[in-house]
């Protein structure tokens, strides 16, 4: 569904279910990574871009002390009190929504007044393509636009990390809100997350475009699973001694594998190495060396199956694939994308070729996993906007 396809259900899911024409309409995109995972909460670099796939919400002031939300995802209008403090509360999705306005009143020192909204999206849930990140910066700036206060962007960004760790409880790194925040047509953004500065690299070249593949198996991240490797990484450093990865070698790392033991071993070891195929990545894309470009992706994919243990069955097969069709196929290079434990993968390939290997993947897949994935296409796409 295209975006105004998609704002014209939201538009039409307020009238039917509030009664409320929108006067208010905000989107955010969801997120794919390029290279550099997990390695965002280790001040190391990653290489996202916004998705052409958005949550869209349009909105329209009530007059009343509460906010009322209902989805296309279907279920019962969720009515918030936003008098005094907002908390956690049931259904779990709306604890995106009520983080970013408890945060974003604190922040603002603003009075929110009450709205009524209606939310429609085509990420991918459980894709591993942030569509939290794309709900709490589609809130974030929802509420920019009813309120007239204009946020700068990376404070934005960081409104929404905050949310996503204190009420949906996922210890993120900056990479998902900030993709979702500053992203642009044609450009990959290159974030140093030691400094929490974006760079923007141009992805201009329309022979290149990226296939996002959801494998459809979704496991949640907040079940301990992100957490625990989070606090290995944490570790791992504490061991070397040093202030941040960013001053770590994989010879420190060497070094220290007696006293890490097996697990913090391995999870250091994919950390460096990470941050040096992200950074080595950016400078192939520019230089147009893509064979080189696509083997750190495949390399990337080698240490979230083997070190960092965040791959699947249904993700490995799903690179396994693509890397069979091969440069002759116009496929570049392959790897899971996104958390892990599910999800995603993303394959960069020649676009003339992008129908074929999709048609690849997806019978292939299917064959041998029962199960019918979701493709796209995507390049890069425009960041949270209001949109009226």
């Amino acid at each position: 569904m295209d975006l105004s396809k998609l704002r014209h259900e939201a538009e039409t899911g307020l009238i039917d279910t509030f009664g409320q024409k929108a006067t208010h309409v905000a989107a955010a995109p969801g997120r794919v990574n390029l290279i550099g995972e997990h390695i965002d909460y280790c001040d190391g670099f990653v290489l996202p871009f916004a998705l052409e796939q958005n949550i869209i919400i349009a909105a329209c002031p009530n007059n009343h002390d509460v906010v009322r939300l209902a989805s296309s995802l279907g279920g019962d209008p969720v009515e918030i009190d936003i008098l005094g403090d907002i908390p956690e509360a049931d259904p779990k999705w709306s604890n995106y929504p009520r983080g970013v306005m408890q945060y974003f009143r604190q922040e603002t020192g603003c009075t929110l007044s009450g709205f009524d909204a209606y939310i429609t999206s085509n990420v991918p849930s459980g894709g591993g393509l942030s569509s939290s990140a794309a709900f709490e910066l589609a809130t974030a700036t929802l509420l920019e636009g009813l309120t007239g206060i204009t946020l700068e962007t990376k404070t934005k960004a960081l409104l929404c990390q905050k949310a996503e760790h204190h009420y949906a409880h996922c210890p993120c790194g900056i990479m998902d809100q900030f993709a979702s925040a500053f992203g642009e047509q044609d450009r990959l953004i290159m974030i140093d997350c030691q400094s929490g500065e974006p760079t923007l690299v141009p992805f201009e070249n329309p022979n290149l475009t990226v296939i996002v593949a959801n494998t459809c198996v979704e496991h949640e991240l907040s079940d301990g699973g992100y957490a625990s490797r989070r606090k290995a990484t944490e570790d791992g450093l504490k061991i070397t001694g040093k202030a941040s990865w960013r001053d770590v070698s994989a010879e420190d790392v060497e070094a220290a594998k007696e006293q890490m033991g097996d697990i913090i071993y391995r999870r250091s070891r994919h950390v460096v190495g990470e941050i040096q195929r992200t950074t080595d990545a950016a400078k192939a894309l520019e230089q147009g060396e893509f064979e080189t470009l696509g083997s750190l992706m495949y390399a990337s994919h080698i240490s979230l199956r083997d070190d960092f243990e965040v791959s699947c069955k249904e993700l490995d097969i799903m690179v396994e694939i693509a890397q069979s069709v091969g440069s002759d196929g116009g496929v570049i290079g392959s790897r899971m994308t996104g958390g892990g434990f599910g999800g995603s993968t993303v394959t960069l390939c020649e676009s003339c070729k992008a129908d074929n290997i999709i048609a690849t993947l997806t019978q292939q897949y299917t064959s041998r996993t029962g199960i019918t994935p979701e493709i796209f296409t995507s390049r890069p796409s425009q960041g949270a906007r209001l949109i009226t």
